[in-house]
Parts: C-alpha cells; sequence; structure tokens
C-alpha cells in the first residue's frame, strides 16, 4: 500500500511538472492625464519553447475615458488581423502569427524578436476628457491565445495548458491646463462673495 501511494505521489508530480504554462500580460503607464494619447504592450512568455508562433486575444475596459485605440502588431508577427476598435474602451480580437516550419530552411528559423517575454505588438489609446481608473483586460480566442515553438523543435499552444491573462490599471488625472482652470474659477468666485 505505501508503495502504491508513493507511486501516485511521484505520477502527480511528474503530471504537474509537465503542464504547459502561458501567459499575456499588460505593459501600460500607471497614470496619465486625460485628452493623452499613450501605449500599452503585450507580452507572450510561456515555459515551453522559446519562440512566440501565432495566437489571438481582445482586450477590454469599459470605459467611456478612451476615445479611440489602434493596434500595431510586432515587426516578426507576418500574419496578422486587426478586428479593429469596438468602442466604449473595448478592442475586438487581433491575431498575431508567423511561419515557422522545422526542417524547411529557410521557414525553420523563428523570428528574431519573437522570443518568448518579448512583445507581441502594442495598442496606441487616445483619451478623451475626464478622469478616473481605467482597468484593462485581457481577454483569450479561439482555438488559442498563444502558441509556442523550440527553435530546437517541440513547442506547446495555450489551449493545452494553464493560460494567464495580467491586466493593468491606468489612473487619468485632470490635464494641467484644467486643474489652472479649475483654479482660476476658484479665485473668480472668491473676488465676487467679498
Amino acid at each position: 500500500m505505501k508503495n502504491a501511494l508513493t507511486l501516485i505521489a511521484i505520477a502527480g508530480m511528474a503530471s504537474a511538472a509537465s503542464a504547459q504554462n502561458f501567459s499575456l500580460s499588460i505593459v501600460a503607464p500607471t497614470e496619465v492625464a486625460e485628452g493623452a494619447i499613450f501605449t500599452i504592450e503585450v507580452i507572450g512568455d510561456a515555459d515551453v519553447g522559446t519562440h512566440m508562433l501565432g495566437g489571438s486575444f481582445s482586450m477590454t475596459s469599459g470605459s467611456g475615458l478612451i476615445a479611440s485605440m489602434a493596434w500595431t502588431p510586432a515587426g516578426w508577427s507576418a500574419f496578422n488581423t486587426d478586428g479593429g476598435y469596438a468602442g466604449n474602451g473595448d478592442y475586438n480580437p487581433v491575431v498575431f502569427g508567423q511561419l515557422v516550419i522545422p526542417g524547411v530552411p529557410p521557414f525553420d528559423v523563428p523570428a528574431a524578436g519573437s522570443e518568448l517575454g518579448e512583445a507581441i505588438g502594442s495598442f496606441q489609446v487616445t483619451l478623451g476628457a475626464g478622469a478616473g481608473v481605467i482597468d484593462f483586460v485581457l481577454v483569450g480566442e479561439s482555438p488559442f491565445s498563444l502558441e509556442t515553438i523550440d527553435a530546437n523543435g517541440g513547442g506547446g499552444n495555450s489551449s493545452n495548458g494553464n493560460l494567464t491573462l495580467n491586466g493593468a490599471s491606468v489612473t487619468v488625472t485632470p490635464a494641467p491646463s484644467a486643474l489652472a482652470l479649475l483654479g482660476l474659477g476658484g479665485i473668480a468666485a472668491g473676488r465676487r462673495r467679498r
């Protein structure tokens, strides 16, 4: 009985060790002024493979503070589909990828810049008037959100592993000119009372 439990424990550890983990993360400024234009990078990473092969995701925020957004894929991504800005701080699915065919030169080498931990692309976000906090959330798409390849063969995709989607919060502050106008308004109101 003791040997059987030991074998089960070892088998459990082996299956946990073979689990494939994938992540998409947002890198964004923590604070911007209203009316600003800023960039959000999307980074892909995994514990299997050496390079990103392709995938798809969308992004939501539900924020009326955003006037528009545009997607630009990383230079390594040769096959792209851009779903476009959906309005209200949400972005329709984007597809990214490259062609790598192991053993078939020149297609057997992943593109430079597609290494795990690098950028998949970036969103350019244009804000309108108003202040508050915008919570950006990545949403995985089908059939997988991230697929990887190993430069020496192998790889995996997020539909066969664990996918972590990391979002970011951006605080939008009133523009300095708006604060100055509020200050002048306060001075004028104080003078009228006297």
